[in-house]
């Protein structure tokens, strides 16, 4: 598709400074800027290819102070990211084909209640006293259990589980072969050495607008729910174990793995392969860094934590500068 500079602008907002008529025809990486493309800049670091990017356009802050003239015609916003974003959404909607029909071979119990608009992809299945809303996208090979209920505007990719009794909101997107409601991790250990399975009675609650990643599982609550509340989004590979809640607005990095009746707060970012012990609480506003343990409850809002336990960044960072410091202090106390 194509449009203009001044289109676009109009779009999101912006003030053109260039060329207005100048036509765009894709979306490049500024560093990778062709004609025809449109790229953005937010982050300062890749300031230098603002000039010498041969992109026909490029969004950038309104508050920018350039340096010198670049070649691309400037759309000036107050965010160039969540400007970009949504362009990137608007042409995903102008460009995108809207499927709907069920597919064969696939499969609706009879006692399932199905809405309008429902795309139902071949080698899925909706199953008994299962509820799913209007303007749904189910693609191939999704098993969809007994009791479920899912809300409108839902996309949900090929390979992904639902398990009995799984509560789904409004506007959720769930990834290829994520698994939503298998059993928690419950096994009562007896006096032989051997295990009891624990039966896991509860459910899996997803709020509206929340993206689950692919190959994420989120363990079916004892007894209760694992709930995850709106504007949630996990990210791929992350493990969720039963009875945990996580906040609102919360965004969780991949290979993250929280144990079982954790209460993470609204509004935290946690990075990559951060793992979370069991029965505790995270403050609201918490960043946890990549690669950390958190093990005890977090009380106070807004810290950001790194390490292993983890404790405030800054205290964690110093730790590593005196670590390295060890070898020199080593050989100075051998000489």
């Amino acid at each position: 598709m194509k449009f203009t500079v001044d289109q676009i602008a109009q779009l999101i907002q912006g003030t053109v400074d260039g060329d207005g008529s100048a036509s765009i025809t894709t979306f490049h990486k500024i560093e990778e800027g062709q004609t025809g493309s449109i790229s953005f800049l937010a982050n300062p670091k890749y300031e230098s290819y603002l000039y010498q990017s041969k992109a026909t356009a490029i969004i950038v802050a309104d508050d920018l102070i350039l340096k010198e003239k670049p070649l691309a015609t400037l759309i000036k916003v107050k965010d160039p990211y969540s400007a970009f974003t949504i362009l990137l959404q608007k042409y995903q909607e102008f460009t995108s084909i809207k499927e709907t029909g069920i597919q064969q071979p696939s499969s609706i119990a009879d006692t399932a209640k199905i809405g309008s608009e429902l795309y139902l992809g071949p080698f899925s299945s909706i199953g008994s006293n299962s509820i799913v809303g209007d303007n749904n996208y189910i693609a191939a090979h999704v098993t969809i259990g007994n009791k479920v209920s899912i809300g409108n505007n839902c996309m949900i990719y090929p390979g992904v589980v639902i398990c009995n009794d799984t509560i789904i909101g409004n506007n959720c997107t769930i990834h290829a072969n994520a698994v939503i409601g298998s059993d928690g991790f419950g096994f009562a250990p007896q006096t032989d050495g051997s295990f009891t399975t624990i039966p896991q009675l509860g459910n899996v609650v997803l709020e509206d607008n929340v993206s689950i990643g692919a190959n994420t599982t989120i363990d079916r609550a004892t007894m209760g729910s694992t709930l995850i509340k709106s504007g949630v989004k996990i990210d791929n590979l992350v493990q969720i174990a039963h009875n945990v809640e996580v906040g609102t607005n919360t965004a969780i990095a991949a290979q993250t793995g929280v144990s079982g009746s954790t209460k993470i707060g609204k509004n935290c970012l946690i990075g990559g392969q951060v793992g979370v012990a069991g029965h505790i609480t995270i403050a609201d506003k918490t960043i946890v860094t990549a690669q950390s343990g958190v093990t005890k409850t977090v009380k106070k809002e807004g810290q950001i934590l790194g390490g292993t336990p983890a404790s405030p960044n800054s205290e964690y960072l110093k730790r590593n500068a005196l670590l390295r410091q060890l070898p020199d202090l080593l050989k100075r106390i051998e000489s």
